[in-house]
């Protein structure tokens, strides 16, 4: 085990190559591996944050043409009937599935009618709520997680550079700097992949409020018209 820090520490010694790609290069098993898991997670949430971006300015708009478009209609079973099968809006699956049952319990009473009705709504709601919350909880991990991820390997870095230094005897900034700086480079990537994170979760639950506040406004008026 000295020896082998001894190794790394001649290496340090003369490596004035203070690249990221150098630094990761030169970091032990323990440090890349935190390295390579933070930077996985950094693409994942990256991929996440568009994937989510792209769905809630898709969905703000196709449900503002459906509203505009229901009331606007002079019939809400016209309406209905007019809508494609298959559609990827929430507010128009949401409304599919409480004029389809409205249209099926027609002939039951106004109170049976109104608790099956309303408790449609109610579960398609909460299955379009989950559909778009999809995945919130990896940005929530990613951002809270990462930190401490970047901390441990930066910990291990720095305990291994003075190991290094009690073995080599020698305190000069030459040998000491390559090994903080590795150590360091995986603080900086940890924080490089939380603070996106949590700024996206942040916004993306405020966005899924908001939509969801609008959908629920509409629902209590269309049930209101309706029953």
């Amino acid at each position: 085990m000295e020896q082998e820090i001894a190794t790394q520490v001649v290496g340090l010694g003369g490596a004035n190559d203070f690249s990221l790609w150098q630094l990761f290069l030169r970091a032990d098993f323990v440090v890349k591996s935190v390295i390579i898991i933070l930077l996985a997670s950094s693409i994942f949430s990256w991929a996440l944050i568009f994937d989510k971006f792209k769905l809630f300015r898709r969905i703000d708009k196709s449900s503002k043409l459906f509203e505009d478009k229901f009331w606007k209609s002079k019939s809400a079973e016209a309406f209905y009937k007019s809508l494609p099968n298959k559609t990827d809006d929430p507010l128009t699956s949401i409304f599919k599935s409480a004029m389809s049952e409205l249209i099926k319990t027609k002939s039951k009473s106004s109170s049976v009618q109104s608790a099956r009705v309303e408790r449609v709504v109610e579960v398609s709601v909460d299955k379009q709520l989950k559909n778009i919350e999809k995945n919130f909880t990896y940005l929530a991990t990613i951002g809270s997680t990462a930190p401490f991820i970047g901390l441990f390997g930066t910990v291990w870095g720095i305990m291994n550079s003075f190991q290094s230094i009690a073995i080599s005897r020698n305190t000069s900034l030459a040998i000491v700097a390559p090994g903080i700086a590795e150590a360091l480079f995986a603080t900086a990537l940890g924080l490089l992949a939380a603070i996106p994170a949590v700024i996206a979760y942040n916004k993306f639950n405020s966005d899924s409020q908001r939509y969801f506040s609008r959908v629920d406004n509409f629902c209590k008026r269309f049930l209101s018209l309706a029953l």
